[in-house]
């Protein structure tokens, strides 16, 4: 059985035309979703993918953009689909996983995905040492300037002659200008640092 799923962003609402070419492919159910971006879910290819779950099944997609949003993205429904026994076939590309030239062009993807990751870990890992020999570490700025850090302390030890504090954690981050999380980690790193009589 040959299942079609098309997809359109949402500033592009016409799907006629992948709707068109997977009813041309003998497609007997097509499915196609309105989404666009990373995160946007896509519940018609759910629905797809429920229906395409035989050995022998297609998947059938016009590009391989409209499948996937990643490359990573795409080799993983690929492995998906691969493990059903469900083959993918892309019109427009002519890619037909159901051949051995459609199955040597996603090892061929996995490869590079492999190698992309292996070069990014790589580049954080020297990004990470040259950073390291110039005396900066990993991490945010500190918020708040030692000298701030002091000034905030002083503030929050500052009591009334009754004993009760005269600011409180929100005013104090309120003067500075950041969170009150911000003002109990500076007041924390200070106690730490602080030596003990």
């Amino acid at each position: 059985m040959r299942i079609g799923y098309g997809r359109v962003s949402t500033r592009d609402q016409n799907p006629d035309a992948q709707h068109d070419a997977l009813a041309a492919a003998g497609c007997e159910q097509i499915f196609v979703d309105k989404a666009s971006g990373k995160l946007a879910r896509r519940p018609e290819l759910d629905k797809a993918l429920l229906v395409a779950r035989r050995p022998g099944d297609q998947l059938v997609v016009t590009k391989l953009d409209r499948l996937g949003r990643s490359l990573e993205n795409l080799i993983e429904l690929s492995g998906q689909l691969q493990q059903s026994g469900v083959d993918l076939v892309v019109l427009d590309q002519a890619i037909d996983t159901s051949t051995a030239m459609g199955r040597m062009f996603f090892r061929i993807l996995g490869s590079i995905a492999e190698f992309e990751r292996a070069l990014m870990s790589e580049r954080t890992l020297d990004g990470l040492a040259a950073a390291r020999a110039r005396g900066r570490t990993g991490g945010q700025k500190p918020k708040l300037t030692p000298r701030q850090a002091k000034i905030a302390q002083e503030m929050y030890e500052e009591t009334s002659p009754d004993g009760k504090r005269l600011h409180t954690v929100g005013q104090i981050a309120a003067e500075f200008g950041v969170t009150r999380p911000t003002i109990y980690r500076h007041l924390a790193g200070l106690a730490a640092s602080t030596p003990t009589p």
